[in-house]
């Protein structure tokens, strides 16, 4: 089991460092609409093919994209399995903000509540303090 989580936290790490690039990031979301060559891919981009081709790497390492062979262009694939990973381990932390939010919430309705009544008693002195 100690095994299992130190394989899914490395697997972690790589995509981690994967999506920490913003030219990376790039990258996944121009495939998101289909394979794309790595001329296609470095048209938006200041930088070498070879740039490119390194960036690729470290997606494909990251499991994040796959690289096909097609004749004479290597087009490259999204690969959403490392994404869903990184989802779910968000999510567990998510809940996490989420539940503290609820809390939060609940104590500032107090506070609010509170808030309420003391101006409801502080009319009711001020009418009862003009009455007599």
């Amino acid at each position: 089991m100690v095994q299992q989580e130190t394989t899914f936290e490395d697997h972690l790490s790589l995509t981690f460092a994967a999506l920490a690039d913003p030219t990376r990031r790039k990258i996944l979301a121009t495939l998101r609409y289909g394979d794309v060559t790595v001329k296609q891919l470095a048209e938006p981009f200041a930088m070498s093919l070879p740039a490119i081709t390194k960036h690729l790497k470290v997606l494909e390492k990251a499991g994040l994209i796959s690289r096909g062979k097609e004749a004479q262009w290597r087009p490259s694939r999204l690969e959403a399995g490392p994404l869903k990973e990184v989802a779910d381990w968000i999510d567990g932390y998510r809940q996490i903000w989420e539940a503290r939010l609820d809390r939060l919430d609940e104590y500032l309705r107090e506070l609010q509540q509170q808030e309420k009544e003391k101006t409801q008693n502080q009319r009711k002195s001020d009418y009862e303090q003009g009455k007599n």
